[in-house]
């Protein structure tokens, strides 16, 4: 059974936790309804992602094979069969948009973009530089789309842009450590990094950080949001924000352990600590407005 738990790659999940951020931010959090309705859209999410990843997973077998970690997935690792695999993952897909169509109609749209998209990565289109981590971008970008669109609250633009930028600057991140790993063993583990190499990725994600940065202070300073939230005390947040963009470029510049975000996040205690401080305080600014340290 393990195996095949691990062919759905659950850790990953996480990423879905994306869905939630507009019920965050909107001040709804303990909307009974809305909670439960953005958790089944994170599950519906969930088995279309685990279903992609599958169809990845199969595709890149021969690849797989060569990667020091990859090679001890299910599919490379010959722990599950390739025919049962594809099964899954259509029964996967079949169970995520049947469920996803009975949310809403505009939920199962944005669903099924987000399987067209990655289906585009996964034949071809992550093959092109840069163009491979704007679409890993795109999908988070889709992700706080739906969370927006299942509880009808409309999406802030800086939400968007800050999503994206995030999501660019950890794929920067990763596909640092896919050049590193291609220098210390000359395998190449996919074909756009022909496209990257360390001095490019470098100044790339020393400026995506800065522009991220910028963008989340003017956010919490911006007057929209302000009469938007009911708060002008954002800033505080700030402290954090900049702790873990600083502590992820410390990982990758200095420690050299450019690895896959989703594993960092549960690895490093720095990092965890900085969301888990950012969410508290953001949570009291938002939803406890008159505590005195914040008035």
């Amino acid at each position: 059974m393990k195996p095949y738990i691990k062919l759905l790659r659950p850790k990953d999940w996480i990423k879905n936790t994306f869905l939630f951020l507009p019920l965050f931010f909107s001040g709804e959090l303990f909307h009974i309804e809305s909670f439960i309705m953005v958790l089944e859209g994170f599950f519906c999410f969930s088995f279309v992602a685990s279903s992609i990843y599958i169809l990845n997973d199969y595709r890149d077998i021969e690849d797989d094979k060569k990667h020091p970690e990859k090679k001890f997935r299910p599919l490379p690792a010959g722990t599950v069969e390739k025919s049962v695999a594809l099964v899954m993952s259509v029964l996967l897909l079949v169970a995520g948009t049947a469920w996803g169509g009975f949310i809403s109609y505009q939920f199962l749209i944005i669903l099924l973009l987000y399987w067209l998209l990655n289906i585009g990565y996964s034949l071809g289109l992550k093959n092109i530089s840069i163009l491979d981590i704007f679409i890993i971008a795109i999908g988070f970008v889709l992700r706080v789309n739906a969370g927006s669109v299942i509880i009808k609250v409309p999406l802030s633009e800086w939400l968007i842009i800050m999503v994206f930028l995030l999501a660019i600057f950890l794929g920067l991140g990763k596909r640092r450590d896919d050049v590193l790993l291609k220098i210390k063993s000359g395998a190449e583990m996919r074909q756009s990094i022909r496209g990257y190499n360390l001095e490019f990725i470098n100044i790339s994600s020393a400026l995506v950080s800065a522009v991220l940065i910028v963008a989340y202070f003017m956010y919490t300073m911006s007057p929209e949001v302000i009469e938007r939230l009911g708060t002008g005390r954002l800033y505080f947040t700030c402290i954090f924000v900049l702790a873990g963009v600083f502590r992820y470029l410390q990982l990758i510049y200095i420690k050299e352990k450019s690895d896959s975000p989703v594993k960092i996040l549960y690895r490093d205690r720095f990092i965890q600590v900085s969301i888990l401080l950012w969410i508290i305080t953001f949570y009291v600014i938002l939803y406890m407005k008159d505590v005195t340290l914040f008035n």
